[in-house]
């Protein structure tokens, strides 16, 4: 028997965001529930077909989602929320029932109902978000949605074996909210589980693939015992248990009752597994996850051959899969048609086609041996020498100052007692302070005069002029809402990450690398593929313009250093500490020019930091220092007078929250309205010492909120902070949303400031 080749999971947005497209399409009422899930259909069509011309052994199926993979469970298991049953279905087109699934993804206020989204985390140290299952201990599952198993008969049609993917019980559980004891229900959910595997079997699926991200965790004993009575229980099909992200406890994974074990060899430790072999029983395969999934580099074919000769040698080939570290949602689709790259870096990336191509390159070697893929193994060493001896990737002065980091340049010249004195004189701002988290909305004529000037069809002078009148036109907007605090806008800017990548050397972009950030939201990473420095100045330009315009406090708006790290594609040939510690000092440099521009508040924000922390908790504490270390590199180069803000939404502050403190920014905007004020605890339990602004409601969403929502959240607040600490803001920045639903919002917002301070 020869080795067999696979993948966890691909891209379900379509090679052109067709998804995207189609979902919004949708949502605005241009298009019907089954023209969606037509374009859908040829969406996974086209993907099934990558496959087949592959000859993959079996192909995933289910991992296609009209949002999110864990929603889809949430549906499959039928444990949506029973208010969001009134949502009106788009007639009988429905199957699927997309009009409640989204409700729940994304709120819904019409039709008399006033429905909030569910919850929405990061997953694992990802970009990529998930909405949150929450159980309570009467939850009942039961089969309420036929999506996979028509998605698997799809694939049956074609003349493919499909492998039926499933969040497995165990990690689906774990990653809930809402009820202290989540694996109490596993009996229940087991029963559910087994009639969808039974179900499946009979229509022709003879694989399950359990995705158990939770393998990679630290496991306690309970949930390893949970983890063994799943497979134990559960029966009728192959079983191909899947984790990533990490390393794994062989011990334990090889002891559980399945036919396949997948392990991310790019997380895990070479020799640990090799080691760990002569413990995997001979009933048992083994699929190695040696192609990254989650960067975009072009894999080392004879490294990774030489390692998967070695595994082969131990196990024998025919137990050995060549596969995927993990699905490939978090890479872009294809390199086809990127002609904004560089050719001398083009040549060493891999998107997800290119990804499947060495997928069934390294298969081919292992089975008709290492001449069969010869030319294809030397060209990958010639191209790995080139990139590490090439002139373009280093920069000297830029290591020499990273060499050359003392206490000094992580430390604010006072504490903050001492800084916040001084800037409540300079800025003397009322109680509860209203301010945004940055952007505004980017309607389709920003969008639109972007690609005019893009493509040379207006000239410079007439984009500035447009952006000058598109700030003064929201400035005035701030003013007239009450604002206390404004900002510009940043109509001039694509994306948070990429625009600060553009105006940095050592960074590069694609033209069509979007991956899935979370519903119809889809990212361009950067490529950090040298060393970075500043180029020119990034935002003083429009942040300076902006101050001029309003007596009010302006403030200037920064990516920090770990967020432009952890949402881009990092390098592989030096540390993420070396690459962040450079970014930190480029935004230094930005921050001192905002400085001396007369901005006296700057936001650096770092929504990605939770990103940065590995799963296993006992490597923690390294991870965290340098990043609370970049960080403060990037803001302490200013005087004590300008106040330093910070933004974090979506973040496990409990695991991290004396980092956040060491993080000693004046002011840390949080989210507070999803997770029903939940992370608050934390805060007061640490005596947090600095000022603090509430997300008092959900942007990722068109439902206006309340305004005694929003007062009640501040309420609460006062159990947790002193008045002097609080602000009010949403809970992240503005730009995905329309104006008019942002003007009601925050005037909403406002007017519960002002409520507050009545009372006081």
């Amino acid at each position: 028997m020869a080795t067999k080749s696979t993948v966890l999971g691909y891209p379900r947005i379509g090679a052109n965001r067709e998804l995207k497209f189609a979902q919004e399409k949708y949502w605005r009422g241009d298009i019907t529930v089954s023209e969606l899930m037509d374009i859908a259909k040829e969406i996974r069509i086209n993907n099934l077909n990558n496959y087949k011309k592959l000859n993959f052994s079996s192909v995933p199926v289910g991992d296609f989602s009209y949002y999110d993979h864990m929603l889809d469970m949430i549906s499959l298991l039928g444990i949506i929320p029973d208010e969001y049953d009134e949502v009106k279905q788009d007639g009988s087109e429905d199957k699927y029932n997309l009009a409640k699934y989204y409700a729940f993804a994304r709120g819904y206020q019409k039709d008399g109902l006033d429905l909030k989204t569910g919850e929405m985390i990061k997953w694992f140290d990802t970009n990529y978000h998930y909405i949150v299952p929450r159980f309570n201990k009467n939850t009942e599952f039961k089969i309420s949605c036929d999506k996979i198993f028509d998605e698997c008969k799809e694939a049956i049609e074609l003349g493919l074996k499909p492998r039926a993917v499933l969040v497995a019980p165990v990690s689906f559980l774990l990653l809930s909210k809402g009820f202290n004891n989540p694996l109490s229900l596993l009996d229940k959910l087991l029963v559910a589980y087994q009639e969808i595997i039974d179900r499946l079997v009979n229509i022709g699926v003879e694989e399950i693939q359990f995705d158990e991200p939770f393998l990679a965790m630290d496991l306690t004993n309970e949930d390893k015992e949970a983890i063994s009575k799943t497979y134990n229980t559960l029966k009728g099909a192959k079983f191909f248990l899947s984790s990533y992200f990490s390393n794994i406890d062989y011990s334990f994974v090889y002891s559980l009752n399945v036919d396949t074990i997948h392990v991310d060899i790019t997380r895990c430790d070479s020799k640990e597994l090799l080691s760990s072999l002569d413990n995997l029983s001979q009933d048992k395969s083994l699929s190695c996850g040696i192609v990254d999934g989650r960067n975009i580099w072009a894999n080392d074919l004879n490294k990774s051959f030489d390692l998967l000769e070695q595994i082969s040698s131990k196990i024998g080939k025919d137990r050995l899969i060549v596969c995927s570290s993990c699905s490939l949602i978090h890479s872009p689709v294809s390199l086809k048609g990127e002609d904004k790259i560089d050719e001398r870096l083009l040549k060493h990336l891999a998107f997800a086609n290119e990804k499947l191509t060495e997928i069934t390159i390294l298969a081919n070697g292992l089975n008709n041996g290492k001449d069969a893929i010869a030319n294809e193994l030397t060209k990958s060493e010639t191209n790995k020498k080139e990139y590490q001896t090439s002139d373009f990737i280093n920069d000297s002065e830029v290591q020499k100052r990273c060499a050359n980091i003392t206490s000094k340049d992580s430390q604010r010249d006072s504490e903050f007692k001492t800084r916040r004195e001084k800037q409540v004189k300079i800025l003397n701002l009322k109680p509860f302070p209203t301010t945004t988290i940055g952007s505004f909305p980017q309607t389709n004529e920003v969008r639109k005069k972007r690609l005019e000037f893009k493509k040379g069809i207006i000239n410079e002078e007439q984009y500035n002029k447009f952006l000058e009148e598109e700030t003064i036109s929201c400035i005035k907007k701030q003013e007239e809402l009450d604002l206390d605090v404004l900002v510009h806008g940043e109509f001039e800017r694509n994306d948070m990450v990429e625009y600060f990548g553009e105006n940095l050397n050592g960074m590069a972009f694609s033209s069509n690398g979007w991956v899935q950030s979370y519903g119809s939201r889809c990212v361009k990473p950067p490529i950090i593929y040298g060393d970075i420095s500043r180029a020119r100045d990034i935002t003083v330009k429009w942040s300076k313009f902006a101050q001029e315009q309003t007596h009010r406090p302006m403030k200037a708006m920064l990516t920090g250093p770990v967020t432009i790290l952890k949402w881009s594609f990092t390098r592989e040939d030096i540390t993420l500490e070396a690459s962040c510690k450079q970014i930190a000092f480029a935004l230094r440099d930005e921050v001192v020019a905002l400085e001396k521009a007369g901005l006296k508040i700057i936001q650096i924000d770092e929504p990605a930091i939770r990103e940065v922390l590995p799963l296993k908790k006992a490597q923690w504490a390294k991870c965290l220092n340098w990043a609370v270390e970049s960080f403060r590199i990037s803001a302490s180069g200013v005087k004590d007078e300008t106040q330093i803000h910070t933004h974090m939404c979506y973040s496990d502050f409990n695991s991290m929250i004396k980092e956040v403190i060491a993080m000693d920014a004046d002011v840390i905007t949080i989210e507070a309205s999803k997770s029903n004020m939940d992370i608050l605890q934390v805060f007061k339990d640490n005596n947090y010492p600095n000022e603090i602004g509430l997300g008092v409601y959900d942007i990722h969403t068109p439902r206006i909120p309340k305004k005694d929502e929003m007062v009640e959240i501040l309420n609460q607040a006062r159990n947790y902070f002193e008045d002097w600490q609080i602000w009010v803001n949403p809970d992240c920045g503005l730009k995905t949303r329309k104006w008019p639903e942002t003007i009601e919002a925050l005037d909403l917002m406002v007017q519960s400031a002002k409520e507050i301070r009545k009372s006081l």
